[in-house]
């Protein structure tokens, strides 16, 4: 047993769930052997509590570090804003400056509020939407976060939520009085749309602007339609999508014309800062409202995204990102065919994802984690890419991937049995 899960069996029982993030425990990976913890990163690279380097082809920050690890550029603008003071009696004046950066790439906002993470950044959005319409009830499609308007929907059914993203999500804790202020809609289903335009007392309707495919331009032209139809706020959450193939949202792509848009993940480069931006008649009620955080003025959160925005402009890290993504989504088909594996490839390119088309595929997706870990790849079958990736390190990752999908598909097509590993499951686990 490595250091790091020796640890984090220590950590489970003083730290609820072990840390504070679902996506960073490695039961999601590979159990009993994942690395767990880190010492340092830079670049693409991660070195664990053993010092041992390992090659970051898996989430990148959980997509946070949209430049790559330690960026020079915007760590040096931290640091500068650490050495004059992080938070004082007065304001910041990069809240200002970041709040003109927003507006000018959003032309359809006139007024922006910062947070610092994506799930209270989205509980704003409602908050607003719901104050200036008046209304109660939330539609959504997609993942939005933890907090209690998003884990009603599990109320009346408690797999509600299973579709979205992550399966067992219990909404203990929620007051059930909730139970009718959500209404779910599965992505790109056009018929469950419809059902909404006899429903009332709608405040917002919140759409991904992407995950692992993009949304249909039926369902797109269905939801505007709606939405100016039943005087309905659209939110669009482009915590996952925003700032990786658009300077700005992926909402200017899909030529949707939102209420409300919110921002998080990629905007600092792993530092915490997330923002809601909208329409004035919206963003006016942040006043009205009581919404205020002593953390949310703090300077670092500010000068990352400052710099992390003035970076992504002048590199045209929008540009890069799909083009080296596109090496990545070809060469697993490619090696896939090779070794006569069934595979399907995400059209979303940033979040590059394969998958197995078999009943056993979560031991497949296993397998294939601990063999890369073995050559030293944190890996699964999602890759955030990042800045940082080059077209040397994708070739030579795919060099490795051949190597694991040639012993993949020999236990597949001549039923051999992988070995004894505990299987990656998704969901909530219960100490």
């Amino acid at each position: 047993m490595n250091k790091g899960i020796r640890i984090w069996k220590k950590a489970i029982k003083i730290i609820p769930g072990g840390n504070g993030l679902l996506s960073k425990r490695p039961h999601r990976y590979l159990p009993n052997f994942w690395p767990t913890y880190f010492i340092k990163s830079k670049g693409i690279n991660i070195w664990d509590l053993n010092k041992k380097k390992y090659t970051d082809f898996c989430q990148m920050g959980m997509g946070t570090c949209v430049l790559g690890y330690g960026n020079n550029y915007v760590d040096k603008a931290v640091k500068k804003a650490i050495d004059s003071g992080v938070n004082s009696t007065l304001n910041s004046l990069d809240e200002y400056e970041l709040a003109k950066k927003f507006l000018k790439y959003n032309k359809f906002a006139n007024q922006i509020k910062f947070a610092r993470g994506g799930g209270e950044a989205m509980s704003i959005a409602i908050r607003l939407a719901r104050a200036q319409t008046g209304k109660d009830i939330v539609a959504f499609s997609g993942y939005h976060g933890w907090h209690d308007w998003y884990l009603a929907a599990n109320i009346k059914n408690k797999n509600t939520l299973d579709e979205h993203l992550v399966p067992g999500l219990d909404p203990m804790g929620v007051p059930k009085k909730l139970k009718n202020c959500v209404i779910s809609i599965e992505y790109n289903n056009i018929k469950q749309l419809e059902k909404l335009k006899k429903k009332k007392n709608i405040a917002a309707m919140v759409i991904e602007g992407y995950r692992y495919e993009y949304p249909s331009k039926p369902f797109l032209k269905k939801i505007q339609a709606l939405c100016k139809e039943k005087k309905i706020c659209l939110i669009v959450d482009e915590i996952t999508s925003g700032w990786r193939e658009t300077v700005g949202g992926i909402y200017k792509k899909l030529n949707l014309h939102p209420d409300i848009v919110v921002y998080g993940k990629a905007i600092g480069n792993g530092y915490a800062i997330s923002s809601i931006l909208g329409k004035k008649k919206f963003m006016i009620y942040a006043n009205k409202s009581f919404i205020s955080s002593t953390a949310w003025t703090e300077k670092v959160g500010f000068a990352a995204a400052n710099a992390t925005i003035d970076y992504f402009i002048k590199n045209k890290v929008h540009l890069y990102i799909p083009k080296i993504a596109k090496i990545l989504s070809v060469g697993w088909k490619n090696i896939a065919k090779k070794n006569n594996i069934k595979i399907s490839v995400s059209e979303v390119l940033p979040l590059c994802s394969f998958f197995l088309d078999y009943p056993n595929r979560e031991e497949l997706y296993t397998f294939f984690t601990k063999e890369m870990l073995k050559k030293n790849y944190l890996a699964n079958n999602s890759v955030w890419i990042s800045y940082a990736h080059k077209e040397k390190d994708i070739k030579k990752y795919l060099k490795n991937c051949n190597q694991v999908f040639k012993k993949m598909s020999t236990f597949i097509h001549n039923r051999k049995k992988f070995g004894k590993f505990e299987i990656r499951y998704n969901s909530l686990v219960r100490l």
